[in-house]
């Protein structure tokens, strides 16, 4: 299945960090193949492979995982440093009170901790003492800590549940995508949930598979926009698969399709928004790869003339199909 593109909102506030610190970010953006027009439309989209590039660009140039957006930097090397020694321990809860442990060597900010009571795992983070305003570094960190959980044990962890401390913010919508389960805004705390029994579970990792996951990592984890648990992540799977239409959709899925509609609507969505994001992010990444003239992608995902496929693009990026197509990524 296509990896969903990720919204520019991301790439902004993952450049607030670089712009307080001086750095060229025409530069990094550059590096990263986004064009700069594109910040200009909350709209715009990049794929996961650009994204990654700018955040490896970001840790080279700041020499700081943290992006330069707390208090101290956290020098690149720390989360490889971390995971070589929590990759050797025996359980994930084991593994994960090792790497935290490590990080307090430094005194770090945000402070991290993990607690266990009734049944449930709680990761806190306390972002009081950030000065970041997108929250960009807190969700960052709560993505790398449970994608890598999930990788330590072989398995994805579900989540029961994330607490924030702070308002709801615009861009909430892409949260669903991210962490795949329930929110809660304005919380006492920054909590990450899941059931205490995967604190038990064993690591299955060794060096050598960890020298695989590092080397596009964390970079890569923070890229992942998908969890596919929901019943539009099935949809978008079977319409990627090639199978067209409604009817044949909830067929493939073993539903009709007033019942498949049903669950669509209750996740706050539709047939034609989740048809329409997939096609939005087909389109995205293969003018971004520039392999295609506009012509033959439009002619691919099913329009009768470019000039349809025009409309569509700017509905749904803001932008035209030759801004994504003049910072192909190379």
């Amino acid at each position: 299945m296509l990896t969903r593109t990720v919204a520019i909102h991301y790439v902004a506030a993952a450049l607030r960090g670089a712009a307080r610190h001086g750095h060229d970010l025409s530069a990094l953006l550059a590096r990263a193949g986004i064009g700069e027009a594109l910040l200009g439309d909350e709209r715009a989209r990049v794929t996961p492979e650009q994204y990654t590039r700018l955040i490896q660009a970001l840790w080279e140039v700041l020499d700081d995982e943290f992006m330069g957006l707390a208090p101290r930097p956290s020098k690149r090397g720390t989360f490889a440093t971390m995971c070589l020694l929590a990759v050797h321990c025996a359980t994930l809860e084991a593994a994960l009170r090792r790497g935290l442990a490590f990080y307090a060597l430094f005194d770090v900010e945000p402070a991290m901790g993990l607690a266990e009571a009734d049944g449930v795992a709680r990761f806190t983070l306390s972002t009081a003492e950030l000065d970041d305003p997108d929250r960009f570094l807190a969700e960052s960190l709560l993505v790398l800590w449970h994608r890598f959980s999930s990788w330590l044990i072989g398995r994805r962890i579900p989540l029961l549940g994330l607490d924030l401390a702070y308002p709801e913010p615009p861009h909430a919508a892409e949260y669903h995508l991210i962490f795949g389960c329930p929110l809660r805004f304005d919380a006492p705390a920054t909590v990450l949930r899941f059931d205490a029994r995967f604190l038990r579970m064993p690591v299955v990792q060794d060096e050598a598979a960890l020298r695989r996951f590092l080397r596009n990592s964390p970079a890569e984890l923070l890229s992942r926009r998908d969890h596919g648990a929901d019943t539009s992540s099935q949809v978008r799977r079977v319409l990627g698969s090639g199978v067209a239409g409604l009817e044949n959709v909830a067929a493939r899925l073993g539903c009709s399709a007033p019942t498949l509609r049903r669950k669509l609507a209750a996740e706050g969505t539709s047939f034609r928004e989740v048809r329409e994001q997939l096609l939005r992010d087909q389109a995205v990444a293969a003018l971004v790869r520039g392999s295609e003239s506009v012509e033959e992608l439009a002619l691919r995902l099913g329009f009768s003339e470019a000039s349809a496929f025009h409309r569509a693009f700017k509905r749904w990026t803001g932008s035209s199909p030759g801004a994504y197509r003049t910072n192909p990524t190379r």
